[in-house]
């Protein structure tokens, strides 16, 4: 697969046979990274896509999120997803209402959704934690499951869901099940490149798994660049810095002239 991009219908036909990987990037050596490494799939901030990008990451299938809150009208969010696959999406992701993704839908755009703990609505389930752990809450995800089915999108983000509620669902439904931090019984494992490298100094999600120590590197750095403009500062107040092999040369003659006709 990875010799060319994927189509939806490649996914699709993926379901069930092998986990797929999935991270959220938001920076070009990021997508750069992700294509070198292999991986499958990619969230993608709208402003990151373009011709540029498809030179980074040229087979990684990409979805970029039209962030809900920032589109208001179906229209809107029709006209934002026509504009990134323009530029190089494969898919928009949706967390916007039923109707907003039937439009979509209707008009051939490839709309993956979003179950479970939305964050953008997380005050309907009680914030920042897991949902579907009682009966009740894992039967409401399953309606919201069956009814993005219903309504055309061909995927959804599952989060932070018991694994076995989320297996339960991803064996009964054709959508492509993106698991975040919902366990291996979905299609995909997707975690977010900032986790993955370790760049975050706050809260770092249960579900993440942490590769690398970026912040301690990006600590080092900094610590770096301030030494380097110190060193910079004293060499200007010395007089270290220009030094003569930092100027460009004049021949004398011509000097001379220069000042002859300032006179």
């Amino acid at each position: 697969m990875k010799n060319r991009r994927p189509t939806v219908a490649d996914l699709l036909s993926m379901k069930g046979k092998r986990q797929l990987s999935m991270l959220r990037v938001e920076t070009l050596d990021e997508a750069e990274a992700a294509e070198r490494a292999g991986v499958d799939l990619v969230s993608v901030p709208p402003q990151l896509l373009g011709s540029v990008f498809r030179e980074a990451a040229p087979s990684v299938f990409a979805f970029p999120g039209l962030e809900y809150g920032d589109l208001i009208t179906a229209d809107d969010y029709i006209r934002a997803a026509f504009k990134a696959l323009r530029a190089g999406g494969d898919a928009v992701y949706c967390a916007a209402s039923l109707q907003t993704v039937r439009r979509m839908r209707d008009e051939g755009i490839p709309v993956c959704g979003h179950v479970g703990l939305i964050p953008s609505k997380a005050t309907w389930t009680g914030g920042f934690r897991a949902v579907g752990k009682t009966s009740v809450s894992a039967l409401e995800i399953w309606r919201q499951t069956k009814a993005l089915e219903e309504a055309g999108a061909f995927c959804a983000e599952i989060e932070v869901v018991p694994g076995e509620v989320a297996a339960a669902i991803s064996e009964r439904t054709s959508m492509l099940m993106l698991s975040m931090g919902a366990g291996t019984g979905c299609d995909a494992q997707y975690l977010f490149a900032d986790d993955v490298l370790g760049a975050n100094k706050g809260h770092v999600p249960r579900h993440a798994k942490i590769y690398r120590n970026f912040a301690a590197e990006y600590d080092r750095l900094q610590q770096e660049r301030t030494a380097a403009f110190s060193e910079f500062v004293a060499d200007v107040k010395s007089g270290a810095y220009p030094a003569k092999a930092h100027l460009v040369g004049i021949d004398p003659t011509e000097l001379a002239e220069f000042l002859k006709s300032m006179a």
